[in-house]
């Protein structure tokens, strides 16, 4: 009779100690589709909070990042590291290019209502999409990490890849900060975000700073895709999931706010990681489609959203 109270104990003792590093691991693994999450993100945002209009291309310029990686990383010969870093430029450029030149061609002629441009980007969404089909083909494709050492852990080793990457958003994320808040280009952006008529007047350049932003937010986007495929892999329609976990990251966050999408993303990826390890992926998906309502319902212009006046 006295041996069951230590045969209890070391019954708990065991579950914790099961328990602790597939917490650990799921955090770490939700902390990584964080860092891709606030990019993302970050880039819709971006667009929004300065165009006021929803790119619902976005995620195909996030996939058009990951597919140009693998097309860099694969036509340079050599070490990976030399491969990644080049595709790590060029992509994003090439994206960067792809959107100015629809912002160009079909946004701008549409005079950025917001109506129509739904429309428009819906169009872009399939024409990337059958594109990369075409000349790309339906398989999806590695992408070597430019590295592949592990750390160790308490309990278990872990890509340092991997941790790489959340340290690079991380960085990325502080540089879009400084650049909207303490640059002539960031306050150029500001004004025209909040008084296209009036920025006009005082001599602002409207198209092209739209021109700009849509770029970057397409560029943002294949910063994430690039980071992300050598941990996945790259394919034709890999760019529903992050348009869709954007979405509910810029909607609980507030529309044009960077803490409010960096906060979000840290929640969607954290709670993602664990919920899926422990329960369910549906299940991850289900709770933060209920937290966008409640948001919706409650306080619609997100967390850290300004409401309208």
């Amino acid at each position: 009779m006295a041996g069951r109270p230590e045969g209890g104990a070391s019954r708990i003792r065991s579950r914790v100690m099961h328990f602790g590093p597939h917490l650990l691991l799921a955090a770490l693994e939700g902390l990584v589709t964080s860092a891709v999450l606030a990019l993302t993100a970050l880039g819709l945002s971006l667009v929004f909070g300065v165009m006021r209009i929803v790119n619902v291309a976005h995620g195909e310029f996030f996939m058009l990042g990951a597919v140009l990686a693998w097309a860099v990383s694969t036509a340079i010969s050599g070490h990976p590291a030399v491969g990644f870093v080049a595709a790590l430029v060029i992509a994003p450029l090439l994206v960067g290019l792809a959107a100015f030149l629809a912002e160009w061609l079909v946004l701008r002629r549409l005079n950025y209502n917001p109506e129509s441009t739904i429309v428009a980007t819906i169009g872009m969404l399939y024409i990337i999409q059958q594109l990369a089909l075409t000349f790309y083909g339906p398989e999806a494709r590695p992408v070597e990490p430019p590295f592949s050492y592990r750390i160790l852990l308490p309990w278990f080793g872990y890509s340092g890849y991997k941790l790489s990457v959340v340290a690079a958003s991380a960085i990325l994320l502080v540089l879009t900060w400084l650049v909207l808040t303490r640059t002539k280009v960031g306050l150029i952006m500001r004004a025209t975000q909040y008084d296209r008529e009036t920025a006009q007047a005082f001599g602002i350049p409207v198209e092209r700073v739209y021109a700009g932003v849509f770029a970057i937010g397409a560029m943002l986007a294949a910063i994430a895709a690039v980071l992300i495929v050598p941990i996945s892999q790259a394919h034709y329609l890999m760019g529903q999931d992050p348009l869709l976990l954007s979405f509910i990251v810029v909607i609980i966050g507030g529309l044009g706010s960077l803490r409010g999408t960096v906060v979000a993303a840290i929640l969607i990826g954290l709670s993602d990681g664990i919920i899926s390890v422990f329960f369910s992926p549906t299940l991850a998906k289900i709770i933060a489609t209920l937290v966008v309502a409640m948001v919706l319902v409650f306080r619609p212009q997100g967390l850290f959203g300004t409401a309208p006046r």
